[in-house]
């Protein structure tokens, strides 16, 4: 006899949030994705280490280490790159922990702004963290909010220096 469980484990939990960066595409790609072992604990202020595995190149395959300070809590997973799309998209997955973070970009018809799409999706949710599914994804969301946010800053910083 099996038992119906009024959850779908298989539906991830995702946040995300867009922003117009007055940058062209190529110098933010450069920033987010090239740089991208260099620059990423600048946005995620969260990750306290960050470790390649594979060497400092960014490229499809390459792993790396992080730890990230969650409420007091070091939590530590790998991810890689799993898709590298020069100018339009970089995309990791976690390995050890079923997460994937998506960075899309696309030029504005009207200026040489880039449109900076980050999207996060928690892949699984243990069943006891179900009932808290409404704050995972709310958390989600305001993290969503604040990379992009963070990354314009850092970009348009980036472009004075």
């Amino acid at each position: 006899m099996s038992i119906a469980l009024p959850f779908n484990f298989s539906k991830p939990i995702a946040g995300e949030a867009s922003i117009s960066i007055e940058t062209p595409i190529q110098s933010v790609f450069n920033f987010i994705a090239i740089r991208f072992f260099e620059n990423y604990p600048k946005w995620a202020a969260e990750v306290s280490e960050l470790h390649c595995l594979d060497g400092e190149e960014v490229y499809v395959g390459a792993k790396a280490k992080q730890i990230r300070d969650e409420n007091g809590s070091e939590v530590e997973s790998i991810f890689e790159i799993t898709e590298l799309e020069p100018n339009l998209k970089l995309v990791l997955s976690g390995i050890s922990s079923p997460y994937k973070q998506c960075y899309q970009l696309n030029n504005t018809e009207e200026s040489e702004a880039t449109q900076l799409t980050f999207r996060f999706e928690l892949l699984e949710l243990e069943v006891f963290m179900r009932p808290f599914e409404k704050l995972i994804r709310y958390a989600i969301e305001e993290g969503a909010e604040n990379t992009v946010e963070n990354i314009r800053q850092l970009i348009l910083l980036d472009a004075q220096a």
